[in-house]
């Protein structure tokens, strides 16, 4: 057997057996992990609040033969308890959990996904911060990093960078002129706001409150992702009443 020594985010957990649990982290040198924590659904287990979902944790692992590691140690860097307290912001994380979850494979290191997710959960976290469009700017960040961002400075049909873009379709990848439209239509407030947050404005877009744009952006994100994954995000669907 070897020892591990990582950090990662707890992104789900399940049920094995009567007393242990199957915990799911994305990891920084090992990439997605399942592993056993024994006991830990026992009143006594010593580490069992440790590993709910949301956590930012630092492991000490057993790897066997198994398929399934075991925790040996689990000790917390950021639990973000304020996203736990309000509704709003869980169901926000989880749709952040959700989304690494279905697009990370596997032991594929991928740090620049992690290292987006544990940003966005800070960000969550501070309650100074108006949590709406943090999964949304998330989902829109993933879609980039998976070579899928929407294209919204041109016709993503046409490829007219000199014309008014009135929609956006998610099969053409990204926002249309008048004669490519097609899709659902957008407004110049919603495009202005994409182009903010795609364009490296983010910080200031979280910075206040929810600018003009925004459920609409906050839908288009849902779906754009949901169509990457080819399924739908029940959080993000509970979140924003989609």
């Amino acid at each position: 057997m070897a020892l591990l020594r990582d950090e990662g985010i707890v992104l789900r957990t399940y049920k094995l057996g009567e007393a242990d649990r199957i915990v799911v982290f994305m990891t920084r040198d090992n990439g997605k992990v399942r592993a056993v924590a024994k006991g830990v659904r026992k009143t006594a287990s010593k580490f069992g609040s440790r590993l709910e979902p949301l956590s930012q944790v630092s492991l000490l692992l057993w790897r066997g033969r198994s398929e399934l590691d075991i925790i040996n140690q689990v000790e917390v860097i950021a639990r973000h308890q304020n996203i736990r307290g309000d509704l709003d912001r869980i169901n926000a994380g989880l749709s952040m959990l959700e989304v690494v979850d279905q697009i990370t494979q596997e032991a594929h290191v991928d740090t620049r996904t992690l290292d987006t997710l544990a940003r966005a959960l800070g960000v969550l976290d501070d309650l100074t911060r108006d949590p709406a469009m943090v999964a949304p700017s998330f989902f829109l960040r993933i879609l980039e990093i998976e070579g899928a961002g929407p294209i919204v400075d041109a016709c993503a049909s046409c490829g007219d960078d000199q014309v008014e873009l009135v929609a956006f379709d998610l099969m053409e990848g990204g926002a249309l002129c008048a004669s490519c439209r097609r899709g659902r239509p957008l407004s110049q407030e919603a495009l202005a706001l994409l182009r903010r947050i795609i364009g490296g404005e983010l910080g200031g877009v979280l910075a206040g409150p929810p600018p003009p744009g925004s459920n609409e952006v906050t839908s288009l994100a849902t779906e754009a992702m949901e169509a990457h994954l080819d399924r739908r995000l029940k959080a993000a669907r509970t979140r924003s009443g989609l």
